[in-house]
């Protein structure tokens, strides 16, 4: 059975990769365990992602799918000073248009998944986070409303 996981992004260029190129690479010896292909990805952006934190807010803003095993990438993947040497294949199955979504802290309370609520973010300092199915589910059914067709959103994240 295919498990659902937060994807946590917390800077517009990669994002903008990620969405744009329907792929996720990681670096070098980071690639969560937990990760298989047909897994559910919900993708996270963090207050700091598009460099206004007292603007923005985290939101849940795509629903995609990891459409291929995790492989060692011909070419490494640069952001700034790091660099991304494994990956994967995404299929984006919805996405909010850029900069909204679903606020991911109105749900905190309702999550088993931050099980203290006044320092829910802290497990947010990773990459995935691997949701318990009945949090999935409470997410999936919050963020339906915010998704469009991909086709229709994407270029927002482009021009971003």
């Amino acid at each position: 059975m295919a498990a659902t996981h937060l994807l946590i992004i917390g800077d517009q260029e990669p994002l903008t990769w990620v969405l744009t190129a329907q792929r996720m690479a990681f670096p070098r010896g980071r690639v969560p365990s937990s990760l298989a292909e047909g897994d559910e990805l919900l993708v996270y952006t963090t207050r700091g992602c598009f460099h206004n934190p007292t603007r923005d807010l985290g939101r849940v803003m795509a629903r995609a799918r990891v459409a291929g095993p995790v492989r060692v990438l011909p070419e490494p993947v640069r952001f700034g000073e790091r660099e991304f040497t494994e990956g994967c294949g995404l299929r984006i199955e919805g996405l909010a248009p850029f900069r909204q979504g679903l606020v991911l802290r109105d749900l905190v309370p309702r999550l088993s998944v931050f099980p203290d609520p006044a320092s829910w973010s802290v497990r947010l300092r990773r990459t995935v986070l691997t949701l318990p199915p009945a949090d999935a589910e409470l997410i999936g059914r919050e963020l339906a409303p915010h998704l469009r067709p991909y086709e229709e959103t994407v270029a927002g994240y482009r021009a971003g």
